[in-house]
């Protein structure tokens, strides 16, 4: 009599191995850093020694380096062992664009562990709560008019997008005199963002650094205020947008400026009746008492998370009542599961999560995968509308990835992509690059005694 396979054995026929997954061993570590879709960020692959290839992302605006500098520690290990890895680098992360490397690897790691099962990484996660992932289309601030912008997020509304985003602050109001009240001098600072790639001259680097120093202030300490004037034009551009979009349709508010908490206060006043979905990143996070005033002053949900590592900083938060709306980032929280537990965490306080994503394809699956599987998630962020060549990054995928307004996680093993398109990467390099997953031996061996305690 023939033998029945069990469930074990039908399990074991889905593995994608040569070998074995418990024999898989990472070999090695190489990035592909790219640029204007519109984000630039570092693309990243670990190979391993059965042929399967884990795909991860830096964070948009960071550095390769706080990728590479992990390899030392990941070689020869088994990229299934996602927590003990993950445990093992974690100190090497911190918060904004400092967790971009941890995070890459970590959604790595996930990518190779569900080929190496061939099952998709939100089943490992629990399994669905949804069948597909709501987007959230952002724009930007660069147009004066608030009709202007509103007729551009309409044209979003038309391609099937049911949540939205805009930009009201400081930047819209900054030249109208008599709008902000300013040291001398200081909002021309903030109108000019450092660039990246090679620094010719030594002045050239003081002058990029001086730029950084300025953005490096924290709201309260930069002794900008609205005037009523300025509340008053900042009312009017949103109501502007609302008489163009309408009511019915979720509307989040962001880059209000580095402004204080009682600007933000008085803003969130204004804005009221116009029923933001959530006002965003109003002040530093680490501020969490005064999260609480500003939740505490005003009917509009705030919301703050993106430049946040790790599930113990949101804690605080969290426990203050300062928030109704998290915002991790997947490529600065700490990856998939960190984030997963970040949404659940939030959930046990009565607070909705919604995903920062300013990235790839790649990216955006990492962050799909954990929205498909937390029960608390409200909507996903996408910054690519206008960029026609940001479905072509990937394969394997539907295209386009986000279809009216959502993206279905199809039903394939990791994160879903078969792999990346080198011609299109190739054509969307970083000034500084001189090509695409080029050897990164120098990162081998290295090595320090790393461990925190004694």
């Amino acid at each position: 009599m023939a033998k029945r396979n069990g469930p074990d054995d039908s399990a074991l026929n889905r593995v994608n191995t040569n070998s074995k997954p418990s024999e898989l061993r990472i070999t090695d570590m190489r990035v592909a850093e790219i640029t204007g879709a519109p984000f630039t960020s570092a693309l990243l692959k670990i190979y391993t020694n059965q042929g399967i290839v884990g795909l991860g992302e830096v964070r948009d605006g960071a550095s390769a380096t706080y990728a590479l500098m992990l390899k030392s520690r990941l070689l020869g290990e088994n990229p299934c062992d996602i927590d003990r890895l993950f445990r093992r680098i974690k100190q090497f992360g911190g918060h904004g664009r400092q967790g971009g490397g941890v995070s890459a690897v970590e959604i790595a790691l996930w990518d190779l562990a569900g080929k190496a099962y061939g099952v998709p990484i939100y089943q490992m996660l629990g399994g669905r709560f949804r069948d597909k992932v709501r987007v959230y289309a952002d724009t930007d601030a660069s147009v004066p008019s608030g009709t202007e912008t509103g007729k551009r997020l309409k044209e979003r509304m038309e391609l099937g997008f049911t949540f939205l985003k805009m930009d009201l602050g400081l930047m819209q109001i900054a030249d109208i005199p008599g709008s902000v009240v300013a040291p001398a001098g200081s909002l021309e600072g903030y109108r000019v963002r450092p660039e990246r790639g090679p620094v010719k001259t030594m002045e050239d680097r003081r002058a990029r650094n001086a730029v950084y120093d300025v953005h490096n202030v924290r709201h309260p300490f930069t002794g900008l205020h609205f005037t009523d004037k300025g509340l008053d034009l900042l009312e009017q551009y949103i109501a502007e947008v609302r008489g163009v979009i309408g009511m019915e349709i979720p509307l989040a508010i962001d880059h209000v400026g580095h402004i204080s908490l009682q600007n933000g206060i008085r803003l969130a006043r204004r804005i009221e009746k116009y029923v933001p979905a959530w006002l965003e990143d109003v002040i530093p996070w680490q501020y969490t008492d005064q999260y609480r005033q500003l939740q505490d002053a005003t009917t509009v949900p705030i919301c703050t998370g993106e430049d946040i590592y790790l599930k113990e900083d949101f804690a605080p938060l969290l426990k203050s009542g300062g928030v109704s709306v998290i915002h991790p980032d997947l490529l600065t929280s700490g990856g998939i599961l960190e984030t997963k537990k970040i949404g659940d965490m939030a959930q046990d306080h009565g607070v909705a999560m919604a995903i920062h994503m300013a990235e790839s394809p790649i990216a955006a699956m990492a962050a799909a995968h954990v929205a498909v599987a937390t029960e608390n998630f409200m909507a996903l962020e996408y910054h690519s509308v206008e960029v026609k060549w940001w479905d072509d990054i990937v394969t394997g995928l539907p295209k386009p990835l986000v279809q009216d307004g959502f993206i279905h996680v199809p039903d394939k093993p990791g994160l879903g992509i078969d792999d990346v398109v080198d011609e299109v990467i190739s054509q969307h390099l970083q000034p500084h690059a001189t090509g695409i997953w080029q050897p990164t031996g120098r990162w081998d061996d290295e090595y320090s005694w790393d461990r925190t305690w004694s």
